[in-house]
């Protein structure tokens, strides 16, 4: 096997630990490197709760040590704001649900931490994704509970050519033993939940504070006003919780947010059954398993993070994807990722722009 040199990414937990050790195992000269992601990190988690506290550096360098390789702490705060954590607010501000974990390997791991490391004369980045690579075709993890195929979807082919997910044949659980039995401290450490950039969890206080507050109406699909709020961008696509209704709907039934309109700053809540979409157009697609597809082609898609496959039929028009539902999905967001599978094997990705309730005849 081609000893390659590999720049480990550890961000301070089990996954990317054990994926760094068995880079060296395999014979890789290996450097470990720790992403410093906020200019300051205590206003991010803290308590092993998500990533880019000093705690985590400070676990992470414990962990290349114990490995026996070298390690080093990049400052990429200045990026991370800008290509996440600004995008993340302009996306709500604009009506759409970003996924900050998406934008951050296509931004930053695998595009600024990527780039940096050719140009140091790396031949790969390892991370402790759990997804599989074969040549630089993307499939899921044989783990399907803590698959993140979804999040790396968005990566081109070449950047897939560097890349290594050391995990992507191993659960999670195997992961933990694998790191205790290597003698890594974080082999119980609990794994990253939320946005990590929001320090106490509340989404709504962390855009009503970049944002401000502005005041719009929540209407019924009538039109009728029921309520208010001081931002529309507080609100996603099915939610039901915290919507502030001044009255309840005449037949008794919860309602859900169906539309989010940000330039009248209008909030449409209805009842779950409109939820349903059966049309989706998808912006800026990526194809890595597949030709793109010209003609209609069978597939399943998969409409967010940690949700179900979705058989589907799909197309391009010029450079715009089309997505038919065989079944209805609910709570579709724009600004998520639609990416494409056959079976495990991920065909493409692309971004939500629109959707439609009912079949295009």
């Amino acid at each position: 096997m081609t000893q390659l040199r590999v720049l480990a990414a550890m961000s301070g937990g089990v996954d990317s630990a054990v994926a760094a050790a068995r880079a060296a195992d395999a014979g890789h000269q290996v450097t470990g490197v720790h992403l410093a992601l906020s200019a300051n990190p205590r206003s991010y988690r803290t308590g092993a709760r998500g990533c880019c506290t000093l705690e985590d550096a400070r676990d992470a360098r414990r962990a290349a040590d114990v490995i026996g390789i070298p390690f080093y702490v990049w400052d990429m705060a200045e990026r991370f704001d800008r290509d996440v954590v600004a995008d993340f607010v302009a996306e709500y501000a604009a009506g759409r649900t970003p996924n900050p974990c998406l934008r951050c390997n296509e931004k930053i791991k695998f595009a600024a931490v990527l780039d940096r490391a050719v140009a140091l004369g790396f031949d790969a980045v390892c991370t402790g994704h759990h997804a599989q690579l074969d040549q630089r075709l993307l499939r899921r993890s044989v783990d399907p509970a803590k698959d993140q195929s979804y999040v790396l979807a968005v990566l081109t082919g070449d950047q897939l050519g560097r890349a290594m997910f050391p995990l992507g044949d191993t659960t999670k659980e195997q992961v933990r033993r694998e790191a205790a039995a290597r003698g890594l401290a974080v082999a119980d450490k609990p794994d990253s939940n939320d946005v990590c950039f929001i320090a106490d969890g509340d989404t709504r206080k962390f855009l009503t504070d970049r944002l401000g507050e502005a005041p719009g109406q929540i209407v019924d699909t009538s039109g009728h006003v029921i309520g208010g709020h001081d931002g529309a961008y507080g609100f996603t696509i099915g939610q039901r919780k915290g919507l502030h209704i001044d009255s309840p709907a005449a037949d008794g039934r919860p309602r859900y947010v169906l539309d989010i309109e940000p330039v009248s700053r209008t909030v449409t809540v209805g009842p779950r059954e409109l939820l349903d979409v059966h049309e989706i157009t998808a912006a800026s697609p990526v194809w890595t398993g597949c030709p793109p597809p010209l003609a209609p082609r069978d597939c399943t898609v998969q409409l967010r993070a940690h949700g179900e496959a979705n058989r589907a039929t799909v197309w391009l028009e010029e450079d715009v994807l089309q997505i038919r539902l065989h079944e209805p999905a609910r709570g579709v967001a724009k600004g998520q990722a639609a990416v494409l599978y056959d079976g495990d094997l991920v065909l493409g990705s692309a971004t939500i722009t629109a959707t439609a309730a009912a079949r295009v005849p």
